[in-house]
């Protein structure tokens, strides 16, 4: 009887949540926002990256051997930094200008070493979990979802007259990672569950339960110095610990714990649930001797589910998820291909660009890694969001802020996620504290600042080891100044001016004192940056040197203009420090002014120098036009014009970020033609091999993006441009449909976030706005262009203000053309 109403019991829980999901979906009123495949991941670009914001879970969908891939945002290699450790590098300084004003710029790159640090840690991979199915012969009707709406993943097959299904969501609400298993017909389940690491670790039962346990190196170095001596560097006692609790939360099989291994036999369901924790504790606190019980923290999220149905667990992360992810949709008609694999459909649109729901697609897949990798308090998501299985990661898997860390968080506030901005605006608080230090022991300077690499444990110093990094990306200072414009980025999409008093301003204005600190005067007594880099990027000076170190590089002129002014503009919204902010002002009158080259284009370099890579990836002297607005098409039309002409340059070619960058700077040039062309780029299919590469631009089959190898922000950025072609808010209107394609006949978005605090919906035919709501957070008059016609309307807080074609007086105010 016990064993009937326990089967009875079994079968209400699957009709229960498979109504739910079913439900989810029947009620889906977007379009086709699934990833699909039809065979197994053998690599991790085809497989599907999960996550609830702190916790990374990668199920690659193995029909006899299932491999998820546990990591956590919290988990890198080393310990708290020791900010002093270059405590003399400043007295170099002078002997740097006075090389670089003596034109010896070969003496500049070599003197500019002494002012560098050691190099930033990693993130680690935590973990696999394996699951070892007792299924012999070859599966059909494999099928393999990653339900991005739902955050749901499903994998289903069938074998040997059984269809076999699995489901995985990785809970916020629960902290947990959730599997479903079932088997459908004549045969049941049986396998074991057993975990792994890369790492140091161990195995083994407590009681129901299995333990995998261990620790992160207490070093390791970048995986671009090569084969070095301890490269990954073990050390009892030192070092972040990491505990995975796995537990099988129901079965109707027979299950035993020993050996450290879990056995489920002759189950048709089993419900297993998996804690991950670390001993980080903040980044000032050892993490082994200062750090969390993971241990009591794992056991404690197992016990805190005990008793409740898989229904229910997946009911409230539903619910949470779906919270972030409805807040937009975006529309743009539906092709023929939605129900063939992706990666069919991304080498499909290669010589088609008709299945335009590819395109919504990966916009929302953008919104869902966010959400699934950002919700974690000051721990932001680094080069690879929270998902890496490489112990020494390309580029340390780090926090690179010369780009890649910011544009990881270009769409947070645009998209509706501004929840998911916080963990970088909290991490900037812990920069600020190591960047006190940097800034006094490497330019004697106040405020704080942060160069073109930091982590866990907000390292701001240049990298290197100590003489050991190329300048031309080690000594890139304004990390700081580029991080800062995102707490003034926060504000002016929610107007929340405690945040801005309480927290923002004091850092943009430390970020602020930092600048106005090192720039010095040049012959002509304009304030400009000595020693200054273009990120990454190499000059020709005038005698043919090829060098990196120079003064007075655009993008560093153009980051100290965004944060001073931004840093004005919150003094005057608080009404406080008037003093200090004229003191802004009048530096910001005396910075270089932008200078147009001999072939028409922005100059990235005081000099008119030619590059070393004309085609170079970076183009960080385009910062102004975006993400900044020192240049706009209604302030510097002429400097418009040489933006448009330097991406001309550059083509639209390049690493995925890179692509995905200028899909916003075309954007903001109102070229929604080439804006597309970039998409199309960046949505170039890219093989994986299975080896770390680095060459091409494009994406991966599972949608991640392709530098090559996988990082994160391509996507974020390809997000961030596609919301700037259908709305513009940073040049005082809002500008709806700004950079729309020609192929873009009709559509709708709605959800869109702008500055000022309004919620933007937009509905489109034949290339024209037909209707649009905008709903104000405040009361004021809103400045709209709709159709190249400007439009003002006074809103109330709250109130939904609906414009249609031709229901409005017009302001008689056009646009500049950019030739």
């Amino acid at each position: 009887m016990k064993r009937l109403i326990l089967i009875i019991l079994v079968l209400v829980s699957f009709i229960l949540s498979g109504c739910i999901y079913l439900f989810t979906r029947i009620n889906d009123s977007s379009s086709d926002r699934i990833i699909r495949m039809d065979s197994e991941a053998s690599l991790f670009e085809e497989a599907f990256p999960m996550g609830n914001g702190r916790i990374g879970a990668t199920i690659f969908g193995g029909i006899h051997k299932e491999r998820i891939m546990l990591n956590e945002a919290s988990f890198w290699s080393g310990e708290p930094v020791n900010p002093h450790m270059n405590p003399e590098a400043y007295t170099h300084l002078p002997a740097v200008r006075e090389a670089l004003f003596r034109e010896d710029y070969a003496l500049a790159d070599q003197l500019v070493r002494k002012m560098q640090g050691k190099f930033s840690e990693s993130f680690a991979p935590l973990g696999d979990l394996w699951i070892n199915f007792d299924l012999e012969g070859e599966a059909e009707n494999y099928l393999r979802e990653l339900d991005i709406r739902n955050a749901l993943s499903v994998v289903s097959f069938d074998l040997g007259g059984t269809n076999y299904r699995r489901e995985m969501f990785v809970s916020h609400p629960d902290q947990l990672v959730i599997i479903r298993l079932e088997a459908n017909g004549k045969n049941k389940l049986s396998f074991k569950i057993k975990g792994s690491s890369k790492l140091e670790f161990n195995t083994s039962s407590e009681g129901d339960r299995l333990l995998l346990a261990g620790n992160a190196p207490v070093h390791c170095e970048p995986n671009y110095r090569g084969n070095i001596p301890d490269d990954v560097v073990f050390e009892e006692g030192r070092g972040m610990r990491f505990s995975v609790m796995i537990k099988v939360q129901e079965t109707d099989g027979v299950f035993r714990s020993e050996g450290g291994e879990l056995t489920v036999e002759d189950a048709t369901e089993v419900v297993i649930v998996v804690a991950v924790e670390t001993s980080f504790n903040g980044f000032d606190k050892d993490p082994a001797t200062q750090g969390k019980d993971e241990v009591a923290r794992a056991r404690k999220q197992i016990n805190a589910v005990a008793g409740i149905s898989y229904s229910n667990l997946m009911r409230v992360h539903l619910e949470d998820f779906r919270n972030y992810f409805d807040r937009v949709s975006l529309e743009l008609g539906t092709g023929d291909n939605t129900q063939i694999t992706t990666p069919e459909r991304l080498k499909h649109f290669i010589d088609d660009q008709s299945d335009l729901d590819l395109v919504a697609l990966y916009f929302q897949f953008g919104r869902y890694l966010m959400i699934s990798s950002s919700r974690t308090p000051a721990v932001p998501a680094n080069l690879q969001g929270i998902w890496n299985e490489h112990v020494r990661p390309p580029w340390s898997s780090n926090y690179t802020s010369n780009i890649n860390v910011e544009m990881n968080y270009w769409p947070a506030e645009m998209t509706n996620l501004p929840e998911m901005h916080k963990p970088l605006l909290e991490f900037i608080e812990n920069l600020a504290k190591t960047g006190e230090v940097t800034a006094k022991s490497f330019y004697n300077a106040g405020g704080w600042c942060c160069h073109h690499n930091t982590d866990l444990w907000a390292m701001t110093n240049p990298v290197g080891d100590f003489g050991e990094g190329n300048p031309q990306w080690a000594n890139w200072s304004m990390g700081g100044a580029w991080l800062a414009t995102h707490l003034w980025e926060h504000f002016d999409f929610t107007r929340d001016t405690a945040f801005l008093r309480d927290f923002a301003y004091p850092l943009m204005k430390g970020a602020a004192i930092f600048c106005m600190d090192i720039l010095v005067e040049d012959k002509e007594s304009f304030l400009l940056t000595a020693p200054s880099t273009s990120p990454e990027n190499r000059f020709i000076s005038s005698d043919g040197y090829r060098g990196a170190t120079a003064y007075g590089a655009a993008s560093d002129l153009a980051m100290i203009r965004e944060i001073l002014q931004d840093v004005a503009e919150a003094s005057r919204v608080l009404g406080n420090d008037e003093l200090f902010r004229k003191e802004v002002e009048e530096t910001m009158g005396k910075i270089l002014p932008y200078r147009v080259g001999e072939k028409g284009n922005l100059q990235e370099w005081y000099h008119d120098w030619e590059d070393v890579e004309p085609r170079h990836r970076h183009v960080s002297h385009l910062f102004a036009f975006y993400p900044g607005k020192s240049i706009t098409l209604k302030s510097s039309p002429r400097l418009s014009d040489a933006v448009k002409r330097s991406l001309e340059l550059r083509t639209n070619e390049g690493t995925g970020w890179s692509i995905a960058w200028k899909i916003s700077l075309w954007a903001r040039l109102l070229d929604g033609e080439m804006a597309f062309d970039a998409i199309k780029t960046l949505l170039r299919y890219y093989h994986p091999s299975g080896q770390i590469e680095y060459r091409g631009g494009g994406t991966f089959p599972n949608l991640l993006d392709a530098h090559p190898p996988f990082q994160i922000d391509g996507n974020f950025g390809g997000t961030a441009g596609i919301a700037e072609m259908l709305l513009q808010s940073h040049d005082g209107e809002i500008h709806l449909l700004p950079a729309l394609p020609s192929n873009w006949h009709r559509g709708s978005i709605t959800g869109l976030r702008a500055r000022g605090g309004y919620t933007v919906n937009i509905w489109w035919e034949d290339n024209r706005v037909k209707r649009a709501e905008i709903i104000p957070d405040g009361n004021g008059t809103i400045r709209i262009r709709m159709n190249k016609e400007l439009l003002e309307l006074e809103g109330r807080a709250g109130n939904k203000l609906k414009v249609k074609e031709s229901k409005v007086k017009k302001v008689n105010s056009r646009m500049p053309k950019v030739k």
